[in-house]
């Protein structure tokens, strides 16, 4: 059986690699890495389908290392524990290269981290998600941490082009609009509508996209659409709908990780200070997705939904955190208020730092070309109620 075209299409070196120009291309840090052959763990952070998987393999090469793709997914400690046997008794270098690293919890990061610190492995890791938050520091510490961007429109028809399927350029530009910078979402499409239909439109494409052979992609544009129909849900207050979208997402094995992550960020940009507890709550629910995991954890995404879409909403804390951020964007660094400035020398105290503090003033701390503006209004909350509309079923 033929492998996937957007395997078959993989670059074999970085003279056929396509992106991330500011980190492979000429003086950049991996090409200069590739070129010198120099030996070091790194991780790949950036979104789905913008070469990360191509580029640790180009790097492996390089070295005329071993290659070893294990996915956090499916991997456990005993997968790693034999990759680092056989590391052991090699005679090249193996690479290990460790797709969704974030979704290795603490003790199986714990058990790779002696391993990567005496060079036995060369860890490549590969995550969607920012690494301060899912890998554990003293790995992290000895791991160069490098950033990969969404592949723009150009890049994204170089390697359209390079599929060599006929198509006319309204079929490309669609493609490209519809992968939003996922060059192996773009290559499936285009692969699945040939199969299907054997000649690639707007008109197959967009049918092959609504095709019951195509499933949940994890990676891919249903993956977006149903987060974001799972928050609006929740923000409507409508518990049946978020639920429903839930159990799509765990029924297609979304990484419950990321969908307590989304319930936290919820938490306070929607319910603030109508209920500051939801925030104690989201966390709760995805210290248990932590600890817990697959199938017991859907239990409490499932009481953690429901207690926020009946929540009631106040988003006025973000709103108004979100225009001090516009004055800041816009006015730069405002000199701060001689008074609230720290005074810890007397030269400072002398040059007015800190004098005519007052604990509780009435007077506005903002500095003075925004003085006297309002951001956040407290008062009686506009803040909705869901409970009583009847919506709610478990």
């Amino acid at each position: 059986m033929d492998a996937p075209l957007a395997d078959r299409l993989r670059p074999k070196n970085l003279d056929e690699y396509i992106g991330q120009g500011h980190l492979a291309g000429p003086g950049k840090p991996i090409r200069v890495a590739i070129e010198t052959k120099h030996k070091f763990s790194f991780i790949l952070w950036g979104p789905p389908g913008v070469g990360k998987t191509t580029l640790a393999r180009i790097y492996a090469n390089a070295l005329g290392a071993e290659f070893v793709n294990l996915s956090a997914v499916a991997a456990g400690k005993e997968d790693v524990r034999q990759v680092v046997v056989r590391a052991e008794k090699s005679m090249i270098p193996v690479v290990l290269f460790l797709d969704e690293i974030h979704r290795f919890n603490k003790a199986q990061q714990d058990y790779l981290l002696p391993y990567v610190e005496n060079g036995t492995i060369t860890l490549i890791g590969a995550t969607t998600e920012n690494p301060s938050f899912e890998v554990i520091s003293p790995l992290l510490s000895r791991c160069r941490v490098f950033v990969l961007t969404e592949l723009n429109r150009d890049e994204m028809l170089q390697i359209i082009d390079r599929t060599k399927v006929k198509m006319n350029q309204e079929a490309k530009d669609w493609l490209v609009a519809m992968a939003n910078g996922d060059a192996r979402q773009a290559i499936t499409m285009i692969e699945n509508t040939r199969d299907l239909y054997k000649k690639v439109t707007i008109e197959t494409l967009k049918d092959t996209l609504q095709s019951k052979h195509l499933r949940y992609d994890k990676l891919g544009e249903e993956h977006y659409n149903t987060i974001s129909a799972f928050i609006k849900s929740m923000r409507a207050s409508d518990a049946d709908a978020a639920l429903y979208y839930l159990a799509r997402m765990v029924d297609a094995g979304e990484d419950p990780l990321f969908i307590a992550r989304r319930m936290v960020v919820f938490a306070s940009e929607d319910i603030g200070m109508a209920v500051p507890t939801a925030l104690v709550v989201a966390n709760a629910v995805f210290r248990a997705c932590e600890t817990i995991g697959y199938p017991e954890c859907q239990e409490n995404l499932a009481a953690g939904v429901v207690y926020l879409a009946v929540c009631k909403k106040d988003r006025r804390a973000y709103d108004a955190y979100m225009a001090a951020l516009s004055d800041v964007k816009e006015h730069g660094n405002l000199p701060i208020p001689m008074s609230i400035r720290n005074a810890p020398t007397k030269l400072m105290k002398d040059l007015g730092y800190g004098k005519g503090y007052e604990k509780y003033t009435k007077e506005s701390l903002l500095p003075d070309k925004i003085k006297g503006k309002r951001y956040y209004v407290a008062g009686p909350s506009s803040a909705k109620a869901a409970e009583g509309q009847g919506r709610v079923s478990l």
